[in-house]
């Protein structure tokens, strides 16, 4: 998988969009927004509809600003793909999330070796909107950067951003919903994920941060939240576990 350095100043060249970038996010939101309706967590449901993204129209990223200034402080980063640790922790530290402009062809709606603008912005750019979700987000940046010369702490980051933002579920009312990112932009992850053929896992902040995953397969194990709070008070345990956990890992990856 390819990363980019970042490189400041770039911006969404909305003009550029065509009929068929138009068609996919069309498609790819119609369908998403179906599913959603059933099985994504409240939280995301309530913060997509303050975004005010539809599915005849492509997110203008100022637009999207507009609205996150308001709500959180936050504002979008354009980007060329993934890009380092250190810039995207710094990034998150300054209250912007980084996300690219480009959307998947036709005919690769249902899989993409890296993630494109669905997955950024619609995924991940609704929970923006709140603003106990974005102190999270800039939480984990401010530690990225003080720990950014320790590659096991940082993979311990890694971990716990990897099975929370991106591929977390959260009970409500009893019921499994979804509010990771790379759960809410993909089809197919959205029905595996809640079916009861992989593992769902009670959320254990020391066993997330030492479990290993993949990021080029559909995930087999997913940890479940009793409620968001449990996320946001986890917060002043992450420290005291990557001081004290010693790991044998690998580079982590962020989409």
């Amino acid at each position: 998988m390819k990363t980019y350095d970042l490189k400041p100043n770039l911006k969404q060249e909305y003009k550029k969009y065509t009929a068929e970038d138009t068609a996919v996010w069309s498609t790819l939101f119609n369908r998403q927004k179906e599913l959603l309706l059933k099985h994504a967590a409240p939280e995301f449901l309530k913060a997509l509809e303050e975004i005010k993204f539809s599915a005849d129209k492509i997110p203008d990223f100022r637009e999207v600003d507009e609205i996150l200034m308001k709500k959180t402080g936050w504002s979008l980063e354009v980007v060329e793909g993934i890009i380092n640790e250190q810039d995207f922790f710094q990034l998150l530290s300054n209250k912007k999330f980084p996300a690219t402009t480009w959307l998947r062809k036709l005919n690769e709606l249902d899989y993409l070796p890296e993630p494109d603008m669905f997955h950024d912005v619609f995924g991940h750019v609704p929970l923006l909107v709140n603003k106990q979700y974005t102190s999270l987000f800039e939480k984990i940046g401010e530690m990225g950067i003080k720990y950014i010369h320790d590659g096991k702490i940082l993979h311990q980051l890694g971990r716990f951003y990897w099975f929370t933002i991106e591929f977390g579920l959260v009970k409500s009312n009893g019921d499994l919903k979804i509010y990771g990112a790379g759960i809410i932009s993909s089809n197919g992850e959205s029905k595996y994920a809640l079916s009861s053929i992989p593992q769902h896992l009670p959320f254990d902040l020391n066993t997330i941060m030492n479990t290993e995953f993949e990021n080029d397969k559909i995930q087999d194990k997913y940890f479940v939240l009793e409620s968001f709070e449990q996320l946001y008070s986890c917060l002043h345990d992450i420290e005291s576990i990557i001081e004290r956990n010693s790991l044998k890992t690998t580079e982590p990856n962020f989409v």
